[in-house]
């Protein structure tokens, strides 16, 4: 199993845009890709699960993948909120971790 925190940077928030990409990316690996945001559990290759997470900007996700490739699953989930639009540090929420500013 591999786990990843990674910081919710649109402005909306997690919403369909993302969430498609997010089940796309998912469908691609052959490891069970689960969300989780307090206390709410997201199977990926669910759209209405993801977006049932109702993520706000700023929110904090645990990304958790357990399977044959889950190492390669984790860091391409990753990458789509690394690759989120820019996001000025002081519009972010304090306690923000410094990895993810960008």
């Amino acid at each position: 199993m591999r786990r990843a925190r990674v910081l919710i940077p649109w402005t909306e928030g997690l919403h369909l845009r993302q969430a498609a990409d997010l089940v796309q990316t998912g469908q691609r690996f052959r490891s069970a890709i689960i969300l989780k945001c307090e206390g709410r559990i997201a199977n990926i290759q669910s759209i209405l699960s993801v977006i049932a997470l109702c993520a706000a900007m700023g929110t904090v996700l645990e990304v958790e993948a357990t399977g044959e490739d889950e190492q390669e699953a984790t860091h391409a989930i990753e990458q789509i909120f690394l690759s989120g639009e820019y996001v000025a540090a002081d519009e972010l929420p304090l306690g923000t971790p410094e990895w993810n500013r960008k």
